[in-house]
């Protein structure tokens, strides 16, 4: 890296070097070889110098940590140091300091070094030794006695005090980007994507025109300006000049980097190893690209990520050996290790809405030989009992998989019992982004009032039936899946179909729904999160759809401070029912409560909202309150403490998981 302009002789390249020497005691006699192998380790001697740092803070730490004359407080009992030795070190002190600073930006920085003996019980009877150092040489230096500071109890340490007056520090006024190789090719040949590259590479780097020049951010520039090509297809990109254009009078630096890209790699054939039941056609099919697509970091991070998530494998490694020969067909090699055929897994567990609970649950990959998974799962809970069953097909092209659904599910609430059984047969296809789940399905729902007493005499039951046509989507626009902190997720399903019931009209009905999830970090440790959910079913008011179709709030994930599906409409009879139309709103604040406990958070949040027969007898009832987060490898823990407004009631909710 060379440096020209008005700063003749100025070369960045040596404050890299003196950070790096400094690192290694920069040649001094001051650090002897250590003692041999298995030697005790030797006890830390009482500083040789006082050394006292004047500088704004950042700068400070810089200097005590990298001075050499900082360094000599680590000396072990037997070193030594001579007066001559220290005379050396206090000489070329500003000329090591101002090269520390211009790591920093600060090109014109003035640097004073000063020394006094402290008075002790041997110095007392001598003349103190003062000496000034700025620019003057080592030998110019008057010498201080050796029994001043050659160790514990030999004379008294000497302070030196180094002062700093840094000035203004340089600004960055020009980056420079420019390409050469077949990016350039492309881009001069009117590729409009090269050309879109190349305008794109100077945001790569951090460090922007406007922005307090410093080393450190000149090489992650550089390196980033590197990363953002090869991320994007060009593996073996280089830089082969660089330059720091200094002027020192006008406090400003010009950037300018070249950068050769190399052939463009793109994808030739799959190599895939490591199967043993499973079929390569899935493996193909999830790939999401063909023979000539750009092998990208995205591209084969996506991949990889979809053959993870495809449930079949336990490990997975997608890479590719850059060799500019065959870069236009370059192998991609897919290696993988299956998960067991059948895994069965048993839970214990508490929430505020379910109460304790058990789960089992059982994944066979590929019965009778076939290519589907088969996921069955009996949760046993006081309040809640369901028993689901998937078989979905491996995945196909775009992603796409058939399934077959089957769910049986009780909910006992304080005023009824809702039985539900669903059968669905559709499509789904899940990317890292979206989930799109289309399906028919043939829903019977019972509810019995508790309260009724024809109820128990099994005359009070209300049973409904429903044939519907579904989608559903989910998108998502987050930094992690588990433990989001900034971006959007969105829900979506809608529905129509015919409903039949005893106790009502028969006729058509349609359902919508819409759960919107914001993260967005705040500053200062803070972090919010909102969300907003609304649904209705559209349907005559004489005809009856099954109750399981239509909505409740309350509990965690709704309105805390209240009961699960407590919020919700009341028939004539006084029992809870399930409403047409719902509405809640969210808001929450958190931070991690201690900086030696980051993944332990503290929360204060307000929950609105309920569910209806309609939207004019619709009002919101209000929650909230305090909580406790613990950001685990497996998802949130949430622990809410929330005052139900309404109620005037204190309520405790568990949680595990994030709602999409």
């Amino acid at each position: 890296m060379a440096l020209t302009g008005r700063a003749r002789g100025w070369r960045l390249a040596w404050p890299m070097m003196a950070l790096a020497l400094s690192a290694l005691g920069s040649g001094c006699a001051v650090f002897k070889p250590a003692a041999g192998e298995g030697a005790p380790a030797a006890k830390l001697a009482p500083p040789p110098i006082d050394l006292q740092v004047t500088a704004p803070t950042r700068l400070k730490a810089l200097l005590e940590k990298h001075l050499d004359l900082a360094r000599l407080q680590q000396l072990r009992t037997e070193e030594a140091i001579s007066g001559g030795e220290l005379s050396r070190l206090i000489g070329a002190a500003p000329a090591q300091a101002r090269e520390l600073l211009q790591t920093e930006g600060y090109f014109d920085a003035r640097v004073t070094v000063r020394r006094e003996a402290q008075a002790g019980p041997v110095a007392a009877a001598a003349a103190p030794v003062a000496a000034t150092a700025a620019d003057l040489p080592a030998a110019d230096l008057p010498a201080a006695t050796d029994s001043a500071i050659n160790g514990p109890g030999q004379g008294s340490p000497v302070r030196v005090f180094v002062t700093v007056e840094p000035g203004a520090p340089a600004l960055v006024t020009a980056l420079e980007v420019s390409t050469e190789g077949m990016l350039k090719q492309q881009a001069d040949a009117g590729d409009t994507e090269a050309q879109a590259l190349q305008r794109a590479l100077p945001a790569a780097s951090a460090l922007q025109p406007g922005k307090v020049f410093r080393n450190a951010e000149w090489s992650a520039a550089k390196q980033a300006l590197l990363a953002r090509l090869r991320a994007v297809g060009y593996a073996t990109a280089s830089i082969v000049d660089s330059r720091a254009d200094v002027d020192v009078a006008a406090r400003t630096v010009a950037l300018r980097v070249v950068l050769v890209s190399g052939p463009l790699y793109r994808a030739g054939p799959l190599v895939i190893t490591g199967l043993v039941h499973h079929d390569e056609v899935t493996v193909r099919n999830l790939a999401g690209f063909g023979v000539g697509a750009p092998l990208t970091e995205t591209r084969l991070l996506d991949y990889q990520e979809q053959l993870q998530s495809a449930r079949l494998f336990q490990s997975v490694s997608v890479t590719f050996e850059p060799d500019a020969m065959a870069a236009a067909a370059t192998p991609v090699r897919v290696r993988l290790v299956e998960l067991p055929l059948q895994q069965a897994t048993v839970g214990l567990g508490v929430a505020s809405n379910s109460g304790a609970r058990v789960t089992v649950e059982h994944t066979h990959r590929r019965p009778f030989d076939w290519p589907v998974i088969l996921y069955n799962k009996v949760e046993v809970g006081q309040k809640n009992q369901k028993w689901s069953g998937d078989l979905q097909s491996h995945p196909g092209p775009s992603f796409f998989r058939n399934l077959l659904g089957v769910q049986i599910e009780r909910d006992i609430g304080d005023s009824d019992v809702v039985l539900s059984q669903r059968v669905r047969l559709g499509r789904t296809q899940d990317t890292k982004r979206t989930e799109r789940l289309y399906f028919l399905e043939l829903l019977q729902s019972r509810r019995d009032d508790l309260a009724s007493v024809a109820t128990v005499a099994g005359g009070g039951a209300t049973t409904a039936t429903a044939l519907s046509a579904n989608a559903h989507f989910v998108w998502r626009r987050v930094d992690s899946l588990l433990l989001p902190t900034t971006g959007v997720t969105f829900a979506l399903q809608t529905g129509g179909g015919a409903a039949v019931s005893h106790t009502g009209d028969n006729g058509p009905f349609s359902r919508l729904y819409g759960r919107l999830t914001g993260y967005l970090p705040l500053g200062g440790g803070w972090y919010s999160q909102a969300r907003v959910e609304a649904g209705q079913v559209f349907h005559k008011t004489s005809v009856e759809v099954p109750d399981a179709l239509g909505f409740r709030a309350g509990g965690e994930d709704s309105v805390r401070g209240y009961a699960s599906r407590e919020l919700a409409p009341v028939d004539a009879s006084g029992a809870t029912i399930s409403g047409n139309v719902l509405l809640t709103g969210s808001a929450e604040l958190a931070r991690p409560i201690l900086a030696s406990m980051p993944s332990v958070w503290g929360a204060v949040f307000i929950d609105a909202g309920r569910a209806a027969t309609r939207w004019q007898a619709y009002k919101p009832a209000l929650g909230y309150g305090v909580g406790v987060r613990w950001r685990s490898p497996i998802g949130p823990l949430k622990v809410d403490l929330a005052w139900a407004d309404e109620l005037k009631k204190v309520r405790l909710h568990l949680s595990v998981g994030v709602a999409l």
